[in-house]
């Protein structure tokens, strides 16, 4: 009776060691997390299309009423991380144009996207639907505006900004420039 214990139980551990899956353990930080290497670092980064930085809009003959005047920035966007990134624009000091002393202020209208109402004369704004009636005021970059939302990893991503200004002949003649600050920040959460 002892031998067939005996026997049985050599067996049974036999069979448990042949059996059983061969297992491996990696150490941590090895191996891959997602579409990732683990441990890897992500990366973001951010360009735009504007000569120097500066996007011009054409000249504009001022009338009586208002002449609309628009321009378009490209920002794009490669971002690693694995939650994507957000967009953020905003003023740096001011949101008035300045011509040599001479403000333009931002528009009154209130981020939306699509933008729905035009700019009222002496006026600026963008948006980022493409339209060429429509425009939002600019809000400092302290309270800056969330533009986009990319909740994946992504290459060359475009998102086009377009600017307008719309003056009548109370505006001097001159160059009218505001700081904007684009911000991308990748996913957190």
């Amino acid at each position: 009776m002892k031998k067939i214990v005996f026997v049985i139980l050599a067996l049974t551990a036999v069979a448990v060691f042949i059996l059983s899956p061969i297992c491996y353990a990696q150490p941590y930080g090895i191996g891959t997390y997602g579409y990732f290497k683990y441990g890897s670092e992500t990366s973001l980064s951010i360009s735009t299309n504007a000569v120097s930085g500066n996007v011009t809009i054409p000249t504009i003959t001022p009338i009586i009423g208002g002449a609309l005047g628009t321009a378009n920035n490209i920002i794009t966007i490669t971002s690693t991380d694995i939650k994507g990134y957000k967009l953020y624009i905003g003023a740096n000091t001011s949101t008035s144009m300045n011509n040599l002393g001479t403000p333009l202020p931002t528009s009154a209208n209130v981020y939306a996207y699509p933008a729905t109402n035009p700019l009222v004369v002496n006026t600026w704004g963008y948006n980022i639907d493409g339209s060429l009636i429509n425009f939002c005021g600019m809000p400092l970059n302290s309270s800056r505006q969330l533009i986009k939302t990319v909740t994946t990893p992504i290459s060359g991503d475009n998102t086009t900004i377009t600017y307008g200004l719309k003056i009548d002949l109370a505006k001097p003649a001159g160059n009218y420039a505001v700081s904007v600050i684009y911000t991308a920040v990748p996913q957190t959460d």
